[in-house]
């Protein structure tokens, strides 16, 4: 259709003024055929616009998906300079290339195959929600570590939840819902442990333990003593028993309590002792039972026998009850020794058999089945034609163990979803864990295998770097096992475990959660614009301030809990990276837009923490 003049049937741009009508300020009229020329530039020039971008956006999902692990590797350190943009140090800011950003899932440690990316596209960070590392003199990054703090786009306003190749305008990944805070998720795991130790009728379930079996299992009700500790008084010292003030007239033990040779006097595991006169001494050994009326024991260091007149002399004032230990010293019967929760440490076991105990009423260990996805994962040899090896298999087992569960051999299943989908329908275990594969590319089977069996999804992505992807989920909606999906990032993959898999284990196990603690920083950590991450530390003794450090070997420092005073970031941090976390005694939990250096973070510990020396090598 078209107008009186001949012109366009396209409605006037906006600002030019339609043909024959004066313009606003009075001024000359424009021709109808210059505003119709006006107009279809105008629109010409929006769908160019439009069609760039829809162009920009094919390409970037085309290179999400053909990136092979065939392309080439980096090998080694680079210098920054060699990478545009990577500037050194831990914890700065990185800047890629559009086509380093989205191409990231095939970098080492990434499958080899077309699965969704872990990392985002990133836009240049806000000056005002990070924080740039000033350290200059530390070694190179690898372009891995480029991954460990990336810049998602701004979120959308009306759904706080970063878009991105994964996401669709909502903030949700495609057919899952809004992921959850770091804080809820490891909130909600811990919630669903304590609610899965509790069997049909609510009662936690429990069984009993000969004490030679129950290490490293929890009590299911409090350990109670069932006698006096000590059960009697007894020496605490090799010496003499004394009754009275002295000096001592030195006689020999009598009766039962002599044993075969009376002048070894009182020994342990004898009966009750003859009642020692006033004034006499004699001989007794430490934990054996102290006579009626006697008063003190004198260490035979402290004592002098004067052969002459056959008397005992004490070289030190006399108190009495002196080194005896008194019956109910420790405990009386029926205190409580430890709360019901309480771990079994050879301690325990030791204060357990003390207090009369045979065998313990523990809470069973929580049974985990591990499903090792994925068709690119070598089991020996070295990486070869797009295959890599798998990091998971080996470590989640005896990482999971460490948290006080019994892991069955790992299955692994490659890229099958009717295997995976038999594998969780058949399993007995209380929870699953899956490595890789939860992310929305076209081999990722758990959520649709998850949908397919009517699983529960509890938790469907979590804010935090590395390891957003993570899922939790019950097989059955009302008493089944539990599934924590992990991603296939190695790094990633321990985000996981630390995030729902151990508060979930802690709640099934019986166990209650460690009370939280935080720890300086010496330096500088980039964090996140929006979700927490995760970001391996070691422990050091000295001044956070100056860099003094007194932890290394031979310092005596050992771990969480001997002076340590602050901690210091690790590089190899990136999400397919384990190089930092093996060197690593905890993880600092950095909140969105990072931490200066002086500022106190929480950490959380490894199972084996406590037991690992300090090292700094080449990781800080």
């Amino acid at each position: 259709m078209t107008n009186g003049s001949g012109g366009s049937d396209r409605p006037p741009a906006a600002g030019v003024p339609a043909a024959g009508i004066p313009s606003a300020g009075g001024g000359p009229v424009v021709s109808s055929g210059l505003a119709a020329r006006a107009a279809e530039e105008e629109g010409a020039a929006e769908e160019e616009r439009a069609a760039e971008q829809e162009r920009a956006v094919e390409q970037a999902l085309a290179l999400v998906g053909s990136r092979t692990s065939s392309e080439p590797r980096p090998t080694g350190r680079h210098h920054a300079a060699d990478r545009p943009g990577v500037a050194d140090g831990p914890g700065v800011a990185v800047r890629l290339g559009a086509a380093d950003r989205l191409g990231v899932a095939d970098r080492p440690g990434a499958a080899g195959r077309p699965r969704s990316t872990e990392t985002e596209p990133e836009p240049e960070p806000d000056p005002s929600s990070s924080v740039q590392s000033r350290c200059s003199a530390k070694p190179p990054h690898s372009a891995d570590e480029a991954e460990a703090a990336p810049r998602p786009p701004a979120l959308d306003p009306s759904t706080d939840a970063a878009p991105g190749p994964d996401r669709n305008r909502h903030g949700r990944r495609h057919g899952h819902g809004p992921t959850t805070s770091w804080r809820e998720a490891r909130a909600l795991a811990a919630r669903s442990g304590r609610s899965g130790r509790s069997g049909r009728a609510g009662a936690v379930r429990a069984g009993r333990l000969p004490l030679g079996q129950a290490l490293g299992y929890v009590l299911a009700e409090p350990l109670v003593a069932l006698t006096d500790l000590p059960p009697f008084d007894t020496s605490a010292m090799d010496g003499w028993v004394v009754s009275g003030p002295g000096p001592w007239s030195v006689r020999k033990a009598t009766g039962a309590d002599a044993g075969t040779n009376r002048d070894l006097g009182i020994l342990a595991g004898r009966s009750a002792p003859a009642t020692l006169p006033d004034g006499d001494a004699v001989r007794i050994a430490t934990g054996a039972r102290i006579p009626a009326d006697a008063n003190a024991v004198i260490r035979s260091e402290h004592a002098r026998v004067d052969e002459a007149t056959g008397l005992l002399h004490a070289k030190h004032q006399v108190f009495p009850g002196q080194d005896i230990r008194p019956r109910g010293q420790e405990c009386r019967a029926g205190d409580q020794l430890m709360p019901a929760g309480a771990l079994v440490t050879p301690a325990v076991l030791g204060l357990a058999a003390a207090a009369g105990y045979d065998a313990l009423v523990v809470v069973p260990r929580p049974r985990v089945d591990v499903l090792v996805l994925g068709d690119e994962l070598l089991t020996a040899g070295l990486p070869h034609d797009g295959l890599i090896r798998d990091a998971l298999g080996p470590m989640i087992g005896p990482w999971l163990r460490a948290l006080g569960a019994e892991v069955s051999a790992p299955q692994r299943l490659g890229d099958d979803a009717a295997a995976l989908r038999r594998a969780l329908t058949t399993s007995d275990a209380d929870l699953v864990v899956t490595t890789g594969g939860t992310a929305a590319g076209p081999v990722d089977h758990v959520h649709p295998v998850l949908a397919e069996i009517g699983a529960e999804l509890l938790v469907d992505g979590v804010a935090v770097r590395p390891g957003h992807p993570m899922l939790l989920a019950r097989l059955k909606k009302s008493d089944g096992p539990y599934l924590v999906g992990l991603p296939g990032n190695p790094l990633a993959a321990v985000s996981g475990l630390l995030t729902l898999a151990e508060p979930l284990l802690r709640g099934l196990a019986g166990r209650e959660a460690e009370a939280p603690y935080r720890v300086v920083v010496r330096d500088e950590v980039q964090g996140h614009p929006h979700d927490t991450r995760l970001v391996p530390v070691v422990h050091r003794a000295g001044s956070a301030a100056d860099g003094r450090s007194g932890g290394g070997y031979g310092s005596g420092g050992a771990g969480t809990g001997s002076g340590a005073e602050y901690v210091v970031p690790l590089h190899y941090s990136g999400p397919a990276m384990l190089r930092g976390i093996a060197a690593a005694d905890g993880l600092a939990v950095v909140p969105p837009g990072g931490v200066r250096s002086g500022t106190e973070v929480e950490i959380l510990d490894l199972p084996w923490a406590s037991a690992m020396p300090w090292t700094e090598g080449c990781f800080t």
